[in-house]
């Protein structure tokens, strides 16, 4: 962890020095640096004109596995607000927060959220499953407290980011709504599908449909030979009808399950990550959309 740090303030030095050329109106507003994508787009819906972010863990990134460049400790050190996850996320984020030498303030995303329990992976992420935005209802709290810590960053924008909130309050209330009717017209004996990676969690316990991963709940877990065998039996057994692909995860295991067992691969779900503009999934809604429409469609035909 020393010689980390000290690489990071080391070269953070020489970026530090190089000459900045500030652009119009960047300079007045809130300067926020965010952990992964799906953050930067809370984010950006609540802060809308008034906040400049910046997406450590960009589109198609996968946070589980992030290393932090020198170029990440200067945004930090630039930032007045760092917005995380939490629930043992992004464990690299402390020690780049402390190499940056900055002193913004952080807030933690999913404070206030029930996590979802889990035995240890051995990855860092102890008893709790850090997906929690996969519950549309969590997001909400997500929100409310990003809403509450752009207020107290910058209270000039205190009347931008109460309507802006109410605005995506309103947007996921419906996004919820749909899910629920989505799930209601699929027959209950086909709602169990197989993803790489436990980050469906809360999902599942949301709206009733049942994940099963070879993977723990992180993507830096390998699933064992035993493990991999035990869901081929049960894919058999209970006759689970699709597989998923993630956009953050290698799509060999999850190819040769569904070969094994002649399971349909019902193509991908966005579980970490946002995609750019031209994908499948830009915004949090949706990728929430995309989800459920693939979901649908596999378990009903």
């Amino acid at each position: 962890m020393r010689l980390f740090c000290l690489a990071l303030l080391t070269l953070f030095s020489l970026l530090s020095s190089a000459p900045v050329y500030a652009q119009g109106k960047q300079q007045d507003k809130l300067n926020v640096v965010v952990s992964f994508s799906i953050l930067g787009d809370l984010v950006r819906s609540v802060g809308g004109d008034q906040v400049n972010v910046t997406t450590l863990v960009g589109p198609g990134g996968d946070a589980h596995v992030y290393t932090p460049t020198p170029a990440d400790a200067k945004r930090v050190s630039e930032a007045k607000l760092v917005v995380i996850n939490g629930l043992g996320f992004e464990g690299w984020l402390p020690r780049l927060i402390k190499a940056s030498g900055g002193k913004p303030s952080v807030i933690t995303a999913s404070t206030g959220i029930k996590p979802r329990k889990l035995a240890d992976d051995g990855h860092g992420h102890g008893d709790a499953d850090p997906h929690a935005w996969q519950s549309v209802a969590n997001v909400r709290a997500y929100v409310l407290n990003i809403r509450d810590a752009l207020i107290a960053a910058d209270a000039s924008g205190v009347s931008t980011y109460l309507t802006n909130a109410d605005a995506y309050l309103a947007e996921l209330d419906k996004l919820d709504r749909e899910v629920r009717e989505a799930v209601a017209k699929l027959p209950a004996e086909r709602r169990k599908v197989i993803s790489t990676h436990d980050a469906f969690g809360y999902f599942a316990q949301a709206y009733g449909i049942a994940f099963i991963a070879p993977q723990g709940v992180s993507t830096e877990s390998e699933a064992s030979a035993r493990d991999i065998a035990a869901i081929i039996r049960q894919i058999k057994a209970q006759k689970i009808p699709a597989v998923f692909l993630e956009n953050v995860a290698d799509p060999r295991l999850m190819r040769r399950i569904a070969s094994e067992t002649g399971a349909a691969i019902g193509g991908t779900l966005y579980s970490d990550s946002l995609t750019d503009e031209k994908g499948d999934a830009p915004t949090y809604i949706g990728m929430v959309r995309h989800n459920i429409k693939a979901l649908a469609s596999a378990l009903t035909n």
